[in-house]
């Protein structure tokens, strides 16, 4: 089953009264359960907005948007906020931490936003935040973390909610070749059966953990390229 299936979907961007950006034409994309995505392409061909759109950030101009199976384009403002909530997350290249709060303090907002209860997402918080690695760090404020360690919290706090879909947005941008390549261990190995990943990446190394890449240029994908099975590296 896909877990998020983008079907024809246009995003026109107005700058000023004549100025029409085409950030996506017609682009096309299925991304089953348990599949790692890694998305490649020249700056302005798309990614990030196919992320966005994929994540309910944006709504596309025309086309639709699957998650799980329900078409999530027409949904209202409430509906999609609770869909960003539970069912999607979101990993930055600059982490979108809150420097004056704990890594617990940080992934236990999530899950809160996330609709869990009190009791289970302090639990849930501390159990994901030891599987990435930072027990021992889960009172530290986030501004006290290294590059590191602050995206460790990051993908923490999108995993803190066992969502289906996980979007990554250059996750490893502001990492050295060594941490980077520590926190793509860690997307790959604690992703579950059921939930999918799509990764905007310039790095081919980076790439080569994923299942798949996808190549896009001028809004559109023009390639792609099978790595590995989506369920057993």
């Amino acid at each position: 089953m896909s877990a998020v299936a983008v079907r024809e979907v246009e995003q026109l961007f107005h700058l000023g009264k004549r100025n029409v950006v085409h950030a996506l034409r017609g682009t096309t994309l299925e991304v089953s359960d348990g599949e790692f995505v890694a998305v490649m392409g020249p700056s302005g061909s798309g990614k990030t907005t196919l992320l966005n759109v994929m994540g309910c950030l944006a709504r596309p101009t025309a086309g639709h948007v699957e998650i799980d199976g329900a078409d999530v384009t027409r949904l209202k403002d409430g509906a999609l906020d609770r869909i960003r909530a539970k069912d999607v997350g979101f990993i930055f290249q600059g982490y979108s931490l809150i420097p004056t709060r704990t890594a617990l303090e940080n992934v236990t907002l999530a899950a809160e936003y996330a609709g869990i209860g009190r009791a289970e997402r302090r639990t849930r918080a501390r159990e994901i935040l030891d599987r990435v690695g930072l027990a021992d760090q889960a009172d530290q404020r986030a501004a006290e973390l290294s590059g590191g360690e602050q995206q460790r919290v990051a993908i923490a706090r999108a995993l803190v909610k066992s969502p289906r879909l996980l979007l990554a947005d250059e996750p490893t941008g502001n990492l050295d070749s060594v941490t980077a390549e520590e926190i793509m261990e860690l997307l790959r190995t604690l992703r579950t059966d059921d939930q999918a990943i799509v990764m905007v990446t310039h790095d081919p190394r980076m790439a080569a953990y994923a299942d798949r890449i996808v190549f896009l240029k001028d809004g559109r994908v023009v390639d792609e390229e099978q790595l590995r099975s989506a369920h057993r590296v």
